[in-house]
């Protein structure tokens, strides 16, 4: 009987079951198939062995029945599934709605934050980059438009000229005008300018130093000048634009321009301090220093010569580059002179000296330009110029930054141009010496004036990297006593701004009647109505004579670092000397931001818009430079 008990057993073990093939849901830990089932079709309950309806990959009815049947197991199942997944699966699974499609090829509204904000982009990259308006017009740009968002529309060009850069330029506009009203000092520069379509034009840039210690550049305008370039002319324009801009002039420091004669004499007109530009003047120095010599007007035109047979056969071209390899030398072309760029001669002859055994090697195989290999003279010429000369391109490029404080390296530069850089070298031929020192006459002549050189022993005591060290001994003393003038006509000023600004309160018996009660008075406001200037004259002037000798006796910083940040550092320790130094060190060496001006100028009155109206231009130019 126990036998035949433990051979029923036996028999009603059910069989094991196979998991669904490829299977990822929970509920198939629930169901199976039979071994025989290779095709998978008959689902099975793992519980009641039951068999169950389902259609391939459909889960429903398993759900189903677990529910109906197997409540505890149906539970179960449910909680193993996460959330998470089943309601991102779900929403990936579901089909977007009519409205949704529609709404992903709808164009937004031009009042929509994403419409403005795009369009704002297009108009600053049109602006600061010079760029056509046209460029909204061209199929390329619009295809990159919608690209990036196919709902955006481009504007029509008579959009972004009429209504998006004027509104560009008058949110600019204010921006600066805001930076202006918060500065006390500053300083200018200006230039006159003939654009391709020749049309004249007048700059003019201002410069200072903010509350923080940064130095600040803005362009204020290149106007149409159609009058005569005169003097008087020159000085009502210049009046005029500080009048727009509401700049009063008893604030500008100093004015950086050429040496031109009608420049000069409108400065002379509106009795402003102008300081010369250091690369024109040193320009016209290497020119004086060149002009009468016959050896180098050879030299020099046997350079020009070589420049435009290399520039204007590609055939010379090819045979220089081939030369170059050959011999080991820089791949580079020749540099052509321009008169009115700074330095462009000393370039031409530089390259050609450096190029010069590529240069007879492929003039040489040619008959027809052997007479062009310069000969040894005229090789000894072009050394004397580029010995004399090389070292002053550097000077010009180093003092013609607007990012950091350049006028005053300009007494340290001219002490280095007396002491090493046109000293005359026992090594020097006889060429050089000349050169150099008729440089340094020049350049020593029109830097005598009083003026410019108490200007420039100003900057230089004010700036931490020099103090003193520039200034002549018998001219200390009295740049010490002119410094401790201004600070106190500072400090004075201040107090005046401080008395209106804050008023003394009226007298208790001159106050008017008042209706409401009598309001007791405190001991403290005794003191206040009857108070005691805090520093009498005298004292400011201790307080003042104290500051001066502290940072004469501070040690000198490094030539590298920057001054600014110097006096960012001790403002508190020094509050009137950095008043000054924001007042002086914001003058350009060079009137290079004008010309910057008027190289910007060139790249947007280009051949294709010539057409452009001064106003434009000038709307143009100032977001390009001040964005």
């Amino acid at each position: 009987m126990a036998e035949a008990g433990e051979e029923e057993l036996h028999e009603e073990e059910p069989a094991k079951l196979l998991p669904k093939k490829n299977s990822t849901s929970v509920i198939w830990e629930y169901f199976g198939f039979k071994a025989t089932d290779q095709h998978q079709k008959e689902v099975i309950c793992q519980t009641c062995r039951g068999k169950v309806a389902t259609s391939a990959g459909n889960t429903t009815n398993l759900h189903r029945h677990l529910r109906v049947h197997h409540l505890n197991l149906y539970e179960e199942c449910m909680a193993k599934k996460p959330r998470e997944t089943s309601s991102s699966s779900d929403a990936s699974t579901k089909q977007s709605t009519i409205a949704s499609s529609f709404a992903s090829v709808t164009p937004y509204e031009r009042t929509s934050r994403r419409h403005k904000d795009i369009t704002t982009a297009v108009t600053n990259y049109i602006s600061k980059d010079m760029v056509s308006v046209n460029t909204v017009t061209k199929d390329s740009f619009k295809s990159l438009l919608r690209t990036m968002d196919k709902r955006y529309v481009l504007p029509s060009r008579t959009y972004f000229n009429q209504v998006a850069i004027p509104h560009l330029y008058g949110e600019c506009k204010a921006k600066v005008t805001s930076e202006l009203e918060n500065m006390e000092f500053y300083a200018s520069t200006t230039d006159l300018w003939s654009s391709r379509t020749t049309e004249p034009y007048m700059s003019l840039t201002v410069h200072f130093v903010n509350e923080n210690f940064e130095l600040c550049s803005r362009c204020l305008q290149t106007t149409y000048f159609p009058t005569d370039h005169t003097g008087e002319n020159i000085a009502a324009g210049l009046k005029e634009c500080l009048a727009n801009w509401g700049l009063n002039e008893e604030a500008q420091t100093c004015i950086t321009t050429d040496n031109a004669t009608n420049m000069v004499k409108a400065m002379e007109l509106n009795q402003w301090t102008r300081l010369q530009c250091f690369g024109h003047r040193l320009h016209l120095a290497i020119e004086n220093a060149v002009k009468d010599d016959q050896r180098v007007k050879r030299a020099t035109g046997l350079c020009k010569q070589l420049v435009a047979v290399f520039s204007h056969s590609w055939k010379k071209k090819a045979a220089l580059k081939q030369a170059q390899q050959e011999l080991n030398l820089p791949q580079q072309s020749l540099v052509t002179e321009c008169p009115t760029r700074w330095g462009s001669r000393q370039k031409m002859i530089g390259r050609v000296l450096e190029q010069s055994k590529a240069l007879c090697q492929v003039l040489s195989e040619d008959r027809k330009t052997r007479h062009l290999v310069p000969t040894w003279q005229d090789t000894d010429v072009l050394e004397s110029i580029n010995n004399a000369l090389g070292p002053l391109q550097e000077f010009t490029d180093a003092l013609s930054g607007e990012d950091y404080v350049s006028v005053s390296y300009l007494k340290p530069v001219l002490h280095l141009l007396r002491t090493a850089t046109l000293a005359e070298d026992d090594e020097d031929t006889d060429l050089t010496k000349e050169i150099k020192t008729k440089a340094l006459h020049y350049i020593e002549e029109k830097y005598s004036d009083p003026v410019t050189q108490g200007l420039l022993d100003i900057t230089s005591f004010l700036d931490p990297r020099f103090k003193t060290t520039y200034i002549s001994e018998e001219n200390v003393q009295f740049m010490k006593d002119r410094v401790k003038m201004e600070m106190e006509l500072v400090a004075q000023k201040e107090q005046r701004a401080s008395v209106t600004t804050n008023p003394m309160p009226v007298r208790a018996e001159e106050e008017p009647p008042s209706t409401s009660a009598k309001r007791k008075r405190s001991l403290g406001s005794f003191f206040k109505t009857n108070a005691v200037p805090a520093s009498s004259t005298a004292q400011l002037e201790d307080t003042i004579k104290a500051e001066l000798d502290n940072y004469l006796i501070t040690p000198t910083i490094d030539g590298e670092q920057n001054p600014l940040d110097w006096w960012r550092l001790h403002n508190v320790n020094f509050p009137w000397l950095s008043k000054l130094a924001r007042k002086y060190l914001c003058i350009p060496a060079t009137s290079a931001p004008s010309e910057r001006l008027f190289s910007a100028s060139g790249n947007i009155v280009t051949c294709q818009r010539a057409s452009l109206k001064p106003a434009k231009v000038d709307m143009l130019v100032f977001l390009a430079k001040n964005l």
